[in-house]
C-alpha cells in the first residue's frame, strides 16, 4: 500500500532506481517487497510438497483446489510485480510472456494497450498487481474455511485420534521458527546475502538491445525450463499452463482411480522434487542445445511423476 501511494505509472519514472533514489526510505520499501515475496514463494513451494508428501488432496480436495488456485493467482500477481520496476529483464521478461498469446486474435493488444511492453501496459499490470491481492485474501479465507471443516492432516494421515492442542506447545514453536525466518529476512533485505534478481534487471530499459539471456525471477525458472524446452511456441504455452493446472487432477484423486488406500510414493515423491529443482537450474542456464535438452527429458519426467503419484504406479 505505501509503494503505491508512491509508484508513478510513466516509463521514464517506472524504473526501479528512480523509486530507490528519489522515495523517502524508497530503497528499503523496495527491497521488503521483492525480497517478501522471494520469500513467499519459498514458502509456499514447501507447503505444496509438504501437502503433496502427506496426500492432503486425497483427505481434503476442496482445500486442496482453492489452494491451487490461490496459488496460480500469486504467481500471476507476482509476475505482473515483477514488471513494474521496468528493468532490462523486466521489460524482456513481460515481451516474452505477452507474445506468448498471439494465437488470440487481438489478446497481446488487449492485454498490452498496444502491440508493445509500453505505459499502457504499466497502468494495466500495476492496477491487476494491486487488485489481486485483495482477490487473494478471500481465497486464503476460503482455503481456511475449508480446512477448518475435516482439520489438516500429518504423517499418519488424516487420523482423527491422539490430537493435541495448538496451544501452547504448537504455538510456542511456531512461534520460534517465525523469528528466524524473520531474521533471515532482515538480514536479505538489509545485507543482501543472496541474490534472488538477475543482475541485467538493474540496467535500464533498451527496447533496442535484448539481453544475453532472458532470465524471469527464481520462482518462475520451472516453467521457464519448460517454456524453453518446447521449440513451439503455443505448444510451450499449454505446457506452461499444463504444469499447474496438472494439480487439479489430484483433487479429483477418489474420482480418478478405485484405489481407496493412499501409498507413500516415496520413490515418486523424492524424485519429484528433484525433477523440480533440476528444472529450477536448467531455467537460470543459457538456451544452449545441451541445457534445451535437458529441459525436454526433465518436463517429460516431471509430467511422469505426477502421473505416478496420482495413479500410485510407485
Amino acid at each position: 500500500m505505501v509503494i503505491s501511494l508512491s509508484y508513478i505509472i510513466f516509463l521514464l519514472t517506472s524504473f526501479s532506481f528512480f523509486f530507490i533514489r528519489e522515495i523517502f526510505y524508497g530503497w528499503c520499501l523496495r527491497y521488503l517487497h521483492s525480497s517478501g515475496a522471494s520469500f513467499v514463494f519459498l514458502f509456499l513451494f514447501l507447503h505444496l510438497g509438504r501437502a503433496i508428501s502427506y496426500g492432503s488432496y486425497f483427505y481434503n480436495p476442496k482445500t486442496w483446489f482453492s489452494g491451487i488456485i490461490l496459488f496460480f493467482f500469486l504467481m500471476a500477481t507476482a509476475f505482473m510485480g515483477y514488471v513494474l520496476p521496468f528493468g532490462q529483464m523486466s521489460f524482456w521478461g513481460a515481451t516474452v510472456i505477452t507474445n506468448l498469446l498471439s494465437p488470440f486474435p487481438s489478446l497481446i493488444e488487449w492485454v498490452s494497450g498496444g502491440h508493445y511492453v509500453y505505459n499502457p501496459t504499466l497502468k494495466r499490470f500495476f492496477l491487476f498487481h494491486f487488485l489481486f491481492p485483495f482477490l487473494l485474501c478471500g481465497f486464503i479465507i476460503l482455503h481456511l474455511f475449508y480446512l477448518h471443516f475435516l482439520s489438516s492432516n500429518n504423517p499418519f494421515r488424516n487420523s482423527t485420534n491422539n490430537k493435541i492442542p495448538f496451544f501452547p506447545f504448537i504455538f510456542q514453536k511456531d512461534f520460534f521458527g517465525f523469528f528466524l525466518i524473520l531474521c533471515l529476512y532482515l538480514l536479505q533485505t538489509h545485507f543482501g546475502i543472496s541474490s534472488f534478481s538477475h543482475p541485467d534487471n538493474a540496467l535500464e530499459v533498451c527496447g533496442l538491445l535484448t539481453p544475453l539471456h532472458i532470465v524471469p525471477e527464481w520462482y518462475f525458472l520451472c516453467q521457464y525450463a519448460m517454456l524453453k524446452a518446447v521449440p513451439n511456441k503455443n505448444a510451450g504455452f499449454i505446457i506452461l499452463l499444463t504444469s499447474i493446472f496438472t494439480f487439479f487432477f489430484f483433487g479429483e484423486i477418489r474420482n480418478l482411480t478405485t484405489l481407496c488406500l493412499l501409498n507413500n510414493n516415496g520413490f515418486s515423491l523424492s524424485s519429484f522434487f528433484s525433477s523440480f529443482c533440476s528444472l529450477l537450474w536448467l531455467g537460470a542456464q543459457f538456451p544452449i542445445e545441451k541445457f534445451l535438452s535437458y529441459g525436454r527429458i526433465f518436463t517429460l519426467h516431471y509430467y511422469f511423476l505426477l502421473m505416478c503419484i496420482l495413479f500410485f504406479l510407485f
